[in-house]
């Protein structure tokens, strides 16, 4: 059994309230697939939970809480900055044409959506477009540490400026913030442009690339 999946087993076992265990090779797969589906329901239901979240003023414009949508046991977690219009009507975050373009972007590092975690650090669209406000993410950063404590990823990508300093606490310019790597509750965490930014400004996509394959190469390994 892969330590990883093996250090979940025995995580889930505790949480179940069992504490003394003989493992089996012969259900590592069964096994795998059950911390999955714990992970898995322990996501839908606190983004069950806060669907009416009322903790900062974002609930009052609100069309849909966009929690985050993928795989639940994802080696890597991509964080955006908050929803945009279309990720407000659907409730799902990465939708429109900077979601577009962020598909194409993982698929340029052979993976698709559905092999990682994708969210934003805040849950709620900002009034056209505006960055979200320190109270606003200050109301939101639990519900992204939740996710980060349920999922485990061992990679994250922190996708634009507000991502950044929201998570890294430090304030520089998006150049800065890419040139090395970063611990986020012990987690190697890359800092790349968010796709809306190279939408606007295309010629940013070959730095983004550069990220793009240093995020690659460390996530092969794993």
């Amino acid at each position: 059994m892969q330590t990883r999946t093996l250090t979940q087993y025995l995580e889930y076992l505790k949480l179940s309230g069992i504490e003394n265990i003989f493992l089996n090779p012969e259900i590592i797969q069964q096994t795998s697939e059950e911390i999955i589906k714990y992970k898995k329901m322990q996501l839908l239901g606190l983004e069950e939970n806060y669907q009416d979240c009322k903790k900062c003023l974002l609930s009052q414009s609100r069309i849909k809480f966009v929690y985050g949508e993928g795989n639940p046991d994802s080696k890597l977690m991509l964080i955006g900055e908050a929803p945009g219009a279309d990720e407000n009507i659907t409730g799902r975050p990465f939708v429109g044409k900077a979601g577009q373009l962020l598909t194409r972007m993982l698929q340029a590092i052979n993976l698709e959506r559905s092999d990682i975690y994708i969210t934003n650090v805040v849950k709620c669209r900002p009034p056209n477009n505006r960055n979200p406000l320190p109270a606003e993410i200050n109301s939101c950063l639990k519900y992204l540490d939740e996710q980060i404590s349920i999922i485990k990823p061992k990679l994250l990508l922190l996708l634009g400026k507000v991502a950044a300093t929201s998570l890294l606490n430090e304030s520089m310019t998006l150049t800065l913030f890419r040139e090395k790597t970063y611990l986020y509750k012990g987690i190697k965490t890359y800092v790349t442009y968010h796709p809306s930014a190279l939408l606007r400004n295309p010629g940013w996509k070959k730095y983004a690339w550069i990220d793009l394959q240093k995020l690659r190469d460390d996530y092969i390994k794993l």
